[in-house]
């Protein structure tokens, strides 16, 4: 059994016209569903390196749709929409963003000669992997660190888009907002009939048919 096959049967959306969402919860999940998959803040290029490094970060299965990473972090760029904190030690996220992709490409092209987005997936990770640790020094970086935007940004701010999409909550059996309906049933492995079943080896049949009612 695979991390994607936790809980089967189960769709999130289903729970769109049930008590579980409200008006509010829906407007949300359209916005969410029906972000452009073009760049609208970001340039072709920088949008072509963030499309790679997403893909390295959470590779995704072939067979459904995928999150659009890439998408998400350009809407949250285009609106300027901010955790209302940030470290220190990084600039604005729009500055941030723009030179780090830059510093990646900078680094691509450096030590492989051709484009972030057409690096080979171990070309990609190493250059991730020095990042990650500090130890890349492309004169585009800067005084940005990369360590710290690695960890801010690249990390940070990739996993959040894709726990963002309802295609993850499936995933995870999250149930969304529960909007207004909420949550009842808060003690440590207590479930509301509203969430779905988790199937462990040999139960998926059950789960499955339990969870195709959870609304």
């Amino acid at each position: 059994m695979t991390e994607r096959d936790r809980y089967p049967g189960y769709d999130v959306l289903g729970k769109r016209h049930s008590p579980s969402w409200n008006e509010a919860t829906r407007r949300v999940m359209d916005a969410r569903l029906g972000v452009p998959r073009e760049p609208r803040f970001l340039s072709r290029i920088e949008w072509d390196t963030l499309v790679a490094i997403c893909d390295r970060i959470i590779p995704q299965p072939k067979n459904r749709p995928p999150v659009p990473l890439a998408a998400y972090i350009d809407q949250r760029l285009q609106a300027d929409a901010r955790n209302g904190f940030r470290n220190a030690a990084l600039p604005p996220q729009r500055e941030a963003w723009r030179q780090g992709l830059a510093a990646f490409e900078a680094e691509a092209r450096q030590l492989h000669g051709t484009a972030f987005h057409h690096l080979t997936i171990a070309q990609r990770d190493d250059l991730l992997q020095r990042a990650e640790g500090g130890w890349i020094n492309a004169p585009a970086w800067g005084d940005l660190d990369a360590a710290l935007f690695f960890s801010e940004h690249i990390m940070g701010d990739i996993i959040a888009a894709y726990y963002a999409h309802p295609t993850s909550w499936n995933e995870i059996g999250f149930g969304g907002p529960a909007s207004p309906r909420g949550y009842v049933r808060m003690r440590n492995n207590r479930r509301d009939p509203w969430e779905p079943v988790e199937a462990g080896p040999g139960e998926e049949a059950r789960a499955g048919r339990e969870n195709r009612r959870v609304r």
